[in-house]
Formats: structure tokens, sequence, C-alpha cells
């Protein structure tokens, strides 16, 4: 055990130096270098079919080692949201939050659009006819639903793993909530948002209003797309913030998806989940108690083998991919 403690302050000892020394201009390349091997490597990946994800409206492969490519895989319906897309969000975001293999997830849709949003023909028994003998019993039924439908972007947002959305063609209604539960957000040039759910009678309710104004910043902005139900363009959700970068196609853009991911998954799995947990505490909380939950939180994390893997790799100036974290 000194034998492991000594080894662990000479490696601190040598990051120090390095990082206030003149070799940081050299670190800085190879970490950038290291990024763009991932992403190299990620490209030309084949898609396997991933074990234990058998689902009617979501076909779920593996990308690459460590990354998970969910595709909404209704074409023929736009990749509408049915009853059954419903529960198998759940079922596979609860899945993958429990698979130890799987460190960054890309969402993306088959056929021409990400999605049409709600199937309202599909939804409209529950919607238009809801069960109950009064409007007190109505009326918790409505609100069982919704929240259960809320809880399909939900896990999502609770996955640890990052999840990015790869955005193509019309993202409408049910696909807003979706996307602005995502943490990365990628589109396509022919891509455009809108908030439809006003020009159907209602307000959106699973998550849209509560997360759009947390994405972009910018309630105004939010007030005129949900009040007006007009479509967001590529290059305004690329200005606005909703999403962080726009591709020329479809494919390039899943490309650069699954590069990102690989790049993420290449990274000590318990730096990013734990990135992941503390950004999502520090939205919703102050920065007092956030420094104060994320001191609580490193007093165990900083203990990790990943840490003095990570250290030793960069100040041999290895790649982090040759590096072998222990699965999370």
């Amino acid at each position: 055990m000194a034998a492991g403690i000594v080894a662990s302050r000479r490696l601190r000892d040598l990051l120090t130096r390095r990082l206030t020394g003149s070799n940081y201009a050299g670190l800085s390349i190879s970490l950038r270098l290291t990024g763009s091997s991932a992403q190299e490597e990620a490209s030309g990946v084949a898609l396997g079919e991933a074990p234990d994800h058998s689902y009617e409206s979501l076909r779920v492969t593996s990308a690459q080692k460590h990354v998970l490519h969910v595709q909404l895989n209704r074409p023929n319906k736009r990749n509408a949201m049915n009853k059954v897309f419903w529960r198998e969000m759940v079922e596979c975001f609860n899945k993958i939050s429990r698979d130890a293999d799987c460190r960054a997830v890309v969402i993306s849709g088959a056929g021409k659009m990400f999605t049409a949003g709600i199937d309202l023909m599909d939804m409209a028994s529950d919607i238009l006819q809801p069960k109950g003998d009064d409007v007190a019993r109505i009326s918790w039924y409505l609100r069982d639903i919704i929240t259960r439908y809320q809880e399909t972007f939900n896990v999502i947002e609770k996955c640890p793993k990052p999840v990015i959305a790869a955005v193509h063609g019309g993202c409408i209604g049910g696909g807003v909530d979706l996307v602005t539960a995502c943490d990365i957000r990628y589109c396509a040039q022919d891509a455009f948002f809108q908030v439809k759910e006003v020009d159907v009678g209602l307000a959106a309710d699973v998550g849209t209003l509560q997360r759009l104004p947390r994405v972009i910043g910018n309630q105004s902005l939010v007030n005129e797309l949900a009040f007006t139900a007009r479509k967001m363009m590529a290059d305004e959700a690329l200005g606005s913030g909703l999403v962080s970068r726009v591709f020329p196609d479809k494919e390039v853009t899943l490309d650069a998806a699954l590069a990102l991911a690989a790049e993420i998954s290449s990274k000590s799995p318990v730096a990013v989940q734990s990135t992941k947990v503390n950004l999502l505490y520090s939205r919703d909380h102050s920065v007092a108690e956030s420094l104060n939950y994320v001191a609580s939180w490193n007093m165990s994390m900083l203990q990790t083998q990943d840490l003095v893997k990570s250290v030793q790799a960069t100040t041999e100036n290895k790649e982090l991919k040759t590096v072998t974290f222990s699965k999370l």
C-alpha cells in the first residue's frame, strides 16, 4: 500500500510540473489528438444489434464498444410516438442506465425525419375518451397518464450516461420534449424544431415548457415558439443554443454524433458520469448548494483508480482510448 501511495504522489507531482511548466502546450496537443483519433475510429464502425434490447418502436444497436445507438424506428409513421413507444423508451433507458458496458448514447430517427411527435390516432382513446365516473376520477386518470409519459423523457435526463441527439428533418411536438432531455444536440441542415402542442389544443406537458427555457436561455423566444407553433430552422436553432452544431445532411450528422460518443466513451466513466450528475444538480440549485454537493460527491469519487490511470496516460502522452477503465 505504501508503494501505491508513493506512486500516486509521484504522478501528482509530475502532473503539477507538466501543467505549470513549458510542456503544457504539448499536453494540450496530445489531448486534442486523442479526441481526433477517437472520432476517426468511430466513423467507420459497423452497427450490430444490441443484446437485451428488442422493441417494436425502437432499434438499439452497438455502434462500437461502449456506445449504443437508439433509433426511433417507425419510419412509415414518421416516427410518431404511439403507446408502445412511451412504454419502450422507459424500458430501454432503464436498461441503459444499468448497463455497465455503455458509456454514451446516440438517439436518432429512422427514415425521412426525426419524429412527427405524438401519434394522435393511436393516443386518441386515452386523451379524448378518458376513463372515470366523474370529473375527479377522470382527472386522476389523466394525471396518471401524463406523469407516466413525462417519465418517458425523464429517464433520458436521469440516465447517468451522456445522451446525444442527432436530429434530421422534423423534430415536432414530443420530439422537442425528447431532445431537450438530452445532454447534447446535433442537427442536419434540413432539421426544424416545432413546439406543436397549441395547434392541437393543449399545452405541452412532458418537458418542453420546463426544459427549453433552460436550454436556450431566452424566455421571449421560448414564449414565441410555444404560443405560435412556428418552425425553428437549423440555423436559428444553432444561434439560439438549442443545438451545438449543424451538419450538411443526416449521414454526416449521425457520423459526428457517433464520433462524439466515441470520444466521450474513451474517458473515465467515473469522471464523465459524475460530471453529468453534477451538471444537472447545478442547473437546479444555487452555486453554494452545488459546490457543497460536488464536494460531498468527490470526497469519494476522487479515490477512483480512474484518476491514477488518466493522469498516468496524460503524463506519458498516451491516448486515453488505450487505457482500460473498469466497468461502472
